[in-house]
């Protein structure tokens, strides 16, 4: 059975895969119908939160978790700020669809649990008794 810690990990890795495959998911129909650059990013974005499974079950530290954090909070931003009427990307304000809001709450999810993962990291250095040099 995993640890309390540990389900977290698995969970912030499932929500950064879910986020992921849906926006690989979306890319299709960007890159080849309505706006290639936004399939790009779709592409690309997908690709890294796929990617960033890795970092959080084989837990390789603080820095590759504020990088994944840092990089799924662009996507948000960039996500509300498309959303905005006149706004400075696209002019326009974009829909909001289903899958946009699935995307956007595991997007919500990964940062949550990784700011939590962080915190008990952080936590777990501070109750560690250094060992005494006996040389």
């Amino acid at each position: 059975m995993p640890s309390a810690q540990q389900v977290l990990y698995y969970a912030a890795a499932a929500a950064t895969a879910i986020g992921g495959i849906m926006h690989l998911i979306l890319a299709p129909n960007s890159l080849f119908g309505t706006n290639v650059n936004t399939g790009i990013l779709f592409l690309v974005g997908g690709i890294a939160q796929v990617f960033w499974v890795v970092p959080m079950i084989r837990k390789w530290g603080l820095p590759w978790y504020f990088v994944g954090i840092g990089g799924t909070a662009v996507l948000i931003l960039l996500w509300v700020t498309t959303r905005i009427p006149d706004n400075p990307i696209t002019g326009r304000a974009g829909s909001i669809s289903q899958n946009g809001i699935i995307v956007e709450t595991m997007q919500f999810a990964f940062i949550g649990l990784t700011a939590a993962i962080i915190y008990y990291e952080n936590r777990k250095k501070k109750n560690e008794k250094p060992v005494a040099d006996t040389t």
